[in-house]
């Protein structure tokens, strides 16, 4: 049985330039329909980007961290910023699989911009909530929005969703919070 042929940095050197600062690679070979200087890889309809090398394609994140650090990751590579098709390398980052289903939008549903905070139309208050091992836990109902936010970045953190915290939606409210109190004193 023939052993598949992996791709390694060496052989992505020698087809692409990576521009780490804008996230794009380009041909430094004529292949194809593909010249020396053009942009590589086709945008598919989830965002990512797409780059086909020796008949396999590559999500292009992944290639630039082979480019950067030498080795395709076995955990997720996950964009930062949540724009699939931004492959700047410091907006990519390697994460577990749930970390990465974390960093994700708030749902259609969801109004208050926070993930995991609701107000209950029943009760007339907010409630907070986070899914942990695939089950919904409640995390109380507050009076107050910035209460039930607070709640659920206790919950986060109670979680040890470490690497995961700078993305949450509810850390970001408290640090806008925390930066808008100080600058109004």
């Amino acid at each position: 049985m023939k052993a598949s042929k992996r791709l390694t940095q060496k052989r992505l050197k020698e087809l692409f330039h990576y521009n780490p600062t804008t996230g794009i690679f380009t041909w430094l070979v004529n292949k194809g329909n593909a010249r020396i200087g053009y942009k590589a890889g086709t945008k598919k309809k989830d965002g990512y980007i797409q780059i086909r090398i020796d008949r396999k394609n590559f999500l292009a994140h992944r290639l630039a961290w082979l480019y950067n650090y030498g080795y395709l990751p076995e955990n997720c590579i996950d964009h930062i910023n949540r724009n699939r098709s931004d492959n700047k390398i410091e907006n990519l980052r390697e994460v577990t699989l749930q970390c990465n289903l974390r960093n994700t939008g708030n749902s259609k549903r969801n109004t208050s911009g926070v993930k995991g905070v609701y107000w209950s139309r029943e009760r007339k208050i907010w409630y907070a909530q986070i899914i942990y091992n695939n089950r919904l836990r409640g995390l109380g109902y507050y009076h107050s929005f910035d209460n039930a936010v607070c709640a659920r970045l206790a919950g986060e953190q109670c979680l040890d969703w470490s690497g995961c915290d700078s993305s949450s939606p509810a850390f970001k409210y408290v640090q806008y919070i925390t930066k808008k109190e100080v600058l109004c004193e």
